[in-house]
């Protein structure tokens, strides 16, 4: 089945006011930028959104929380983002934070049709004991507080230990950058890029992937596909040009100049 769109505005034209979305990416790494501007561009509010990260102010998703299209964002971190502070501080958006390990296998989960999971990360914490703030009411109390979990005592590793219950998670749609891909959606994602992209995928009920390089099914070694096209429902090419931003660029001199400069 050939899965291309003609264009990113038209793979995103039937995500509606309110919908659930997964998004790719690590920092800016992997960020399905064509899609998130044509989601900006196309006008759908009140988003519930989850994703490692928010971007920052003026990229990847932060574009859509500057224009006040996020409702909710479920990240593990969002430190990068002015705007993020001040939305949520006031109570224009809430925020679940989930540590990544666990964020990263409720995603999974979701996609592979797990309803929930024990892990032991968070237990002994406002994780698994709740009281983290969701949602503030603007003057600096706190609205909304994230709930209690279940934790349970399991024989694990030769030893008893505490586990707390996650939920999976399921979206609405997702959306991810591939460095290339085939008509029939397998997908091939660029490093740090493959941190979150294909759970994020697995996640969303409709899947749409912005691939650099479009091939013809076979042309891909079947060895170095990351996520089968049986995720994947909609595609569209938008080449290697396209610009991709640097969130932290943390450079040193070479020390051998350094030596030589100072003879």
């Amino acid at each position: 089945m050939d899965k291309v769109v003609g264009s990113a505005a038209e793979a995103v034209a039937d995500i509606g006011d309110g919908a659930s979305l997964a998004v790719g990416g690590f920092g800016l790494s992997g960020n399905p930028i064509a899609l998130i501007e044509a989601l900006l561009a196309q006008g759908a509010s009140g988003l519930k959104v989850v994703s490692n990260n928010c971007g920052v102010d003026d990229w990847g998703l932060g574009l859509l929380l500057g224009a006040g299209r996020l409702a909710k964002m479920t990240a593990s971190y969002v430190g990068e983002n002015k705007e993020f502070e001040r939305q949520f501080l006031s109570g224009e958006l809430e925020v679940e934070l989930t540590p990544q390990g666990t964020l990263a296998e409720k995603l999974r989960a979701g996609g592979s049709g797990i309803a929930a999971f024990f892990t032991p990360t968070g237990v002994g914490t406002q994780v698994a004991e709740g009281g983290l703030p969701r949602r503030y009411d603007g003057a600096g109390q706190v609205a909304v507080a994230s709930p209690v979990k279940e934790v349970r005592t399991f024989d694990f590793a030769g030893g008893s230990r505490e586990f707390v219950l996650e939920e999976a998670i399921t979206c609405d749609f997702a959306l991810v950058h591939a460095v290339r891909g085939d008509r029939h959606g397998n997908l091939v994602f660029n490093k740090a890029a493959r941190n979150f992209s294909p759970l994020a995928a697995m996640a969303g009920r409709v899947c749409i992937a912005q691939v650099e390089e479009l091939v013809e099914p076979g042309e891909l070694d079947p060895d170095e596909v990351h996520l089968p096209g049986i995720y994947v429902h909609r595609l569209v090419e938008v080449g290697g040009g396209i610009e991709k931003r640097i969130e932290k660029r943390t450079v040193r001199a070479d020390e051998t100049i350094e030596r030589e400069g100072s003879n």
